[in-house]
Order: structure tokens, then C-alpha cells, then sequence
């Protein structure tokens, strides 16, 4: 068994069940097990690896509820598009994806979260053209050490069936439930700590039909694994589900059995308060995506009332076709930055943002074993150096500073208890060569559809 000392944090930021934060605080793991957590003075005095985090602040590892890492190789396109008209623009290029193309993108998304001081991140990977696969981006994850909850993802209803996707990057259902089940029983690991653990998530309503609805519940139900799609986004996706279906998303939805405390939705953007109190009352989860929300003029999700009102919320950066970068401390800020935006300068506090990217996420990915410094919770955790340029005037309140000032990437990066990120770089990780390759890779995308 290995043993890791942290010590001398300027602040340590705990998300334990007081909410504590502990000047020159410290803890002490086992293996991948925080045993103790408190003042250095009162931690055991050696271990086999000591971190010294003087001139830092200390928080848990952040939590990531949603992504389409894929979407790294598609960047900065369709920029003046709302979301049915960036997806018309992306679906062509998407549907030449590779399984190699998906592996990389993972690599180069999953190190961009990891440096921003994400340390468990779910992915929602929808669209399996040519040889994808769930794994492609779930060998990424092991190989870079991060916590990871794989969606397998859907699409079902192309155009000619009335959908919004071409029938060139839809596939039958029958397939998509014998993957689905694969992949299930082939990765998903249900036990505390686990570094993986797998959910169903078609993709959105006007990509799959009601039926695929009602299947992946059943098969969620029998292998006793979480639900995720997109849901309410736009004015858009509302209109058409009215059309369609004859009722708003959420009432769509909850008629199918997609609701309750093992669902989270992306996105919530346009929701009313019958619907929040809906939510709140069955424990449905959902992603706060603000930077993609105002990329794409998705509008502004209600967190506040989603908060007051007791539903499960987490920040998620979305795709970084649709954010264009894959910076959660980044998303942490912008998530209070957009709730004072109708006026209220207290609309959402750091320490609640901080809230929402840690314990918030957890509670999203049905977790009680990440998100808090606590003993007998999971040794993620991460540091910020507070002796920088954009910190600087900020020593007074280091929590602050996270949320306030310009965000950062981490000074280290601690996951299942393992010192993955130190001085700011890879331990053991060269993202250079994978740069490149990741680079050559999207040339040839765009390349290939004109």
C-alpha cells in the first residue's frame, strides 16, 4: 500500500458535508483513499509521496457532466449558426470519422479537461460511422488516468424519417441495443472508485424515435446503469417536439420514463416552472453547458430556480465544436457570470459555482465518492498556484479567485490517487506528438468533404 501527503494548502476547499475550508490544510491518502483531511499541524508527519502546497488553494477534482469529445477535430465552424444549423453543417464531416480519429480526440479533449482541473468527466458520443466505437475513447481515458463516464450515445431517426440528422449517420436500432449492451457488460464497473461506468444516451428527440426511447430505459432499468440525452436546448427543439409529438421536451419525455434519480438532461435551457418542480420532485439531473448555450444563442438555463428548487445540477463544457475549448474552471466562471446577467449580482456565489463543477456533478453522475475532501471519499484532488499574474490581489479570498478572475490551469492534478499533473505539466503524458497527430487528422475531415 502507498501512502500520499498533502500539506501547507493556503486553503483547502473540503465540499465535505460543513462545507469546511481549512487554512494551511492537508490530507492524507491510502492507495486511492482520503483517510484524513485537516489542519497540516494534525496530519501524520511522513508518506511515501509529499506534496507541498504552499502558495496554493486545494479543492476537489472538478466534475464534467457533459462533452462530445469528438468535436475537438471540428472547432470554430458553422460560427454564426444556431444549433440546427451547425449540426446540418457538422453531420457531413462527422460522418467520415474514424476509430482512430475518435481515440485522438479523446486524448487531446480529455488532457485539456484534466489541465483545466477536471478529474471525472462523462462523454456522450452519439455518432458511430466506419469503425467507432465506445472504446476508442474509453482506451484514451485509461491511458491518461482520468475518471470517466462513456455515454453510449444514439441516432435513429434520419431525415427521411423526419428527423433532423441524414440518413448517412443514423443506425438501425437493433443495433444500437446490441451495442448498447456490449458495451455494458464489457466496460461498466458499478463499485466505489470505480474509473469507469457506462450510460445509455440517445442523442436528442428529433434524432431517435420513441421507441429507442423506451428500450434504452428498459435496459437501463435491467443493467441498473444511468440515462442521459439532450433535452429543451432551444426554441427550435421545442417547436419540433411539439409538432412531432404534440407535447413540449420534457413532457415528451417524462411520458417515456425519462425521469427520475438516475436521468440527467444537457442542456435545460428553456424550461418552465411546472416543469423545474417536476425535476426537483423525481431527482432529474442536468448539465449546465453556459459557453455552448451562448455560442450557439441557446439562451440562459434557469440554475438559480433549478437550485432553490432542490434539482441535481452539474457543469458540463459540451462539445468543443460548440464551445470550442474544453476549460471547466473556464465553464465554472462563465456558469456565475450568466446568472447575474438578468440583474441579480448575487445570482449565483463562487462558492456555489464551485459547488455546482464539484459536489454538483458528483450528485449528476450518481456518485458519493468523488466531489469532497473527506475521509473515505476518492483521492481526486487538485491545486492552483495563487502567485500568479492573474491571481494576483486575490490572497485575501483564493476561492474567489477561481471563480472571479481569469481561469487557470492547475499548478497538479491528483486522480484515484495518482500524481498525474505536477508544476503544471504531464507526469507522464507528452501531448505534443498527439498534437499533431490530432491536427493532421481534422485537416483531412475537412479535407474529404470539400
Amino acid at each position: 500500500m502507498s501512502t500520499l501527503l498533502l500539506k501547507h494548502a493556503d486553503l483547502l476547499i473540503t465540499m465535505d458535508d460543513q462545507r469546511r475550508t481549512i487554512i494551511d490544510g492537508g490530507l492524507f491518502v491510502r492507495d486511492n483513499v482520503i483517510e484524513e483531511v485537516g489542519a497540516t499541524a494534525d496530519l501524520p508527519l511522513y508518506a511515501d509521496k509529499v506534496i507541498d502546497a504552499e502558495g496554493m488553494v486545494v479543492l476537489p477534482g472538478l466534475v464534467n457532466t457533459h462533452h462530445h469529445l469528438y468535436q475537438t477535430l471540428t472547432r470554430a465552424m458553422a460560427q454564426d449558426s444556431g444549433l440546427f444549423g451547425w449540426l446540418r453543417t457538422l453531420y457531413p464531416i462527422w460522418a467520415n470519422l474514424t476509430g482512430e480519429a475518435v481515440y485522438v480526440s479523446a486524448l487531446v479533449g480529455l488532457s485539456e479537461l484534466m489541465l483545466s482541473g477536471c478529474t471525472t468527466t462523462s462523454d456522450h458520443l452519439y455518432i458511430f460511422p466506419n469503425d467507432v466505437q465506445l472504446e476508442h475513447e474509453i482506451w484514451a481515458a485509461r491511458e491518461l488516468g482520468v475518471r470517466f463516464h462513456p455515454t453510449r450515445g444514439s441516432m435513429s431517426l434520419g431525415e427521411s424519417k423526419g428527423g433532423l440528422p441524414p440518413d448517412s449517420v443514423v443506425e438501425e436500432e437493433s443495433a444500437i441495443l446490441k451495442d448498447s449492451q456490449r458495451v455494458i457488460e464489457t466496460f461498466h464497473d458499478p463499485e466505489r472508485f470505480s474509473m469507469c461506468r457506462i450510460a445509455l444516451a440517445p442523442c436528442s428527440p428529433f434524432s431517435v424515435t420513441p421507441d429507442l426511447m423506451r428500450q434504452s430505459r428498459a435496459m437501463a432499468d435491467a443493467y441498473h446503469v444511468r440515462l442521459h440525452t439532450h433535452l429543451a436546448e432551444t426554441i427550435d427543439e421545442e417547436q419540433f417536439c411539439l409538432e412531432k409529438f404534440g407535447a413540449r421536451p420534457l413532457e415528451y419525455v417524462a411520458d417515456l420514463g425519462w425521469v427520475g434519480n438516475d436521468v440527467w438532461f444537457a442542456h435545460g435551457v428553456h424550461i418552465n416552472a411546472t416543469e423545474i418542480e417536476l425535476m426537483a420532485r423525481t431527482k432529474t439531473g442536468v448539465a449546465h453547458c453556459p459557453g455552448s448555450n451562448m455560442r450557439l444563442a441557446s439562451g440562459i438555463a434557469p440554475v438559480r430556480a433549478y437550485i432553490d428548487a432542490g434539482v441535481p445540477v452539474g457543469i458540463g463544457v459540451d462539445g468543443s465544436a460548440s464551445n470550442d475549448a474544453s476549460h471547466l474552471l473556464a465553464e465554472t466562471r462563465l456558469a456565475m457570470l450568466l446568472q447575474r446577467v438578468g440583474g441579480n449580482p448575487a445570482g449565483l456565489t463562487a462558492a456555489e459555482s464551485l459547488e455546482l463543477a464539484t459536489l454538483g456533478g458528483a450528485r449528476v453522475l450518481g456518485r458519493d465518492d468523488i466531489g469532497a475532501l473527506a475521509p473515505n471519499m476518492a483521492a481526486d484532488f487538485i491545486g492552483f498556484k495563487l502567485e500568479s499574474l492573474d491571481y494576483a490581489g486575490c490572497r485575501h479570498d483564493p476561492l474567489a479567485a477561481l471563480t472571479f478572475c481569469h481561469p487557470q490551469n492547475v499548478n497538479f492534478s491528483v486522480i484515484d490517487g495518482q500524481l498525474l499533473i505536477e508544476d503544471g505539466a504531464f507526469v507522464k503524458f507528452n501531448p505534443t506528438p498527439i498534437i499533431r497527430r490530432h491536427n493532421k487528422i481534422a485537416h483531412d475531415l475537412l479535407e474529404k468533404v470539400g
